[in-house]
């Protein structure tokens, strides 16, 4: 078992509520905000440990009346489960946490090889997304979107908000990057399309890249950095759908990146929109040049929207979904692109939970 990080965390905590029991702190309110969240965190770490040290007595105390007493076995053996479930439990909140899991994310959801058909399967993730927020309690909004001629959508930024507090505890408190961030990748669809018309199965292409939201205290953007330039809104075709030059396309100079919005009537609200998305794309940027691990991770999402790079299949005549990451299957894929993706994140978020524990367990000392 490893406890040997508990002491620390305890020691932090006390020292974190010291802090802010000091009304210095207060006037930073982002060292306060920043101190708060990590308090709230060890909270969780006091809990737990809490409750497993008193069910740890608790069972010994029942051990020993059942050796004496056979009555007492019972008592015994319900303690040892709870006691069971209390070490995982400690065991999850004491994985080391993941820098950005209280944020909110940005999706962006790409069409790839297939054409219009792969259009349409981008529209098809989009709703689902957006109905797994809704059954979820998250609010969703589309930041910007470029729609195909047949109803499909040739890219998407989806931005998910919600709060944290869900039943699995620890790093994975049910935020919205807490789960989604397991769907960047490829995913590939197979199934007849509306274009078909002898009935034969097409392999499609979209690409999911999944951001953390950034907030301004995460990444300072200076105006100097940034060339903004302005344009006409047009929809697919090419036909305006705005006179006025309310479109906009910011590029940060330092890194090359550029993000243009045109959903909004206001050359103001676009400007807003494109800031959020390169905040979240300088944030991503920053946290693979601070971390390895995350470096690997990003990589591993989206490299090209290649039918054959994927991480996922969606397969419509056997109402099949497989997740080639680790394993997963199951046949209710009408369900699944109705937002019940619990239990296809559920899978992946076992699988590394599992892993990541293996690597505590084996760390030298």
């Amino acid at each position: 078992m490893v406890f040997e990080a508990v002491e620390a965390l305890l020691t932090e905590h006390a020292d974190l509520e010291r802090r802010l029991a000091d009304p210095a702190i207060h006037a930073d309110q982002a060292t306060a905000r920043k101190v708060g969240r990590r308090y709230a965190e060890l909270q969780r770490v006091v809990a737990a440990y809490g409750t497993w040290r008193q069910l740890n007595d608790d069972l010994e105390a029942a051990r020993e009346l059942a050796g004496e007493d056979a009555g007492f076995a019972e008592e015994a053996e319900r303690l040892s489960a709870q006691h069971a479930d209390a070490e995982e439990r400690l065991r999850l909140l004491l994985l080391p946490r993941d820098p950005l899991a209280d944020k909110n994310v940005l999706l962006e959801i790409k069409a790839g090889e297939g054409g219009a058909e792969s259009a349409l399967f981008a529209g098809d993730l989009l709703r689902m997304y957006d109905r797994y927020a809704e059954r979820r309690g998250w609010r969703t909004e589309t930041l910007e979107v470029a729609e195909s001629e047949l109803g499909g959508i040739k890219s998407v930024t989806l931005a998910v908000k919600g709060k944290g507090g869900g039943a699995t505890g620890g790093e994975l408190d049910e935020t919205p990057y807490s789960r989604l961030r397991f769907e960047g990748g490829v995913h590939r669809v197979q199934r007849v399309p509306v274009t078909e018309s002898q009935g034969r199965i097409h392999t499609s292409a979209a690409g999911v890249l999944v951001l953390p939201e950034a907030e301004d205290i995460d990444v300072d953007i200076a105006e100097k950095d940034l060339r903004i330039d302005v344009f006409r809104s047009s929809g697919p075709g090419g036909q305006s759908v705005n006179t006025t030059d309310s479109a906009v396309r910011i590029t940060h100079v330092p890194t090359g990146i550029v993000v243009s919005c045109q959903n909004e009537k206001s050359q103001l609200q676009n400007r807003e929109q494109a800031l959020r998305i390169l905040r979240a794309r300088l944030l991503a940027i920053a946290q693979e040049q601070a971390d390895a691990e995350t470096a690997a991770a990003r990589r591993s999402q989206v490299r090209t929207v290649d039918r054959s790079e994927r991480v996922r299949t969606y397969n419509f005549p056997q109402n099949r979904i497989t997740d080639h990451r680790v394993g997963f299957t199951a046949y209710n894929l009408d369900q699944v692109l109705d937002g019940e993706l619990d239990p296809v994140i559920g899978a992946l978020v076992e699988a590394d939970q599992a892993e990541r524990l293996a690597a505590l367990e084996n760390q030298p000392g």
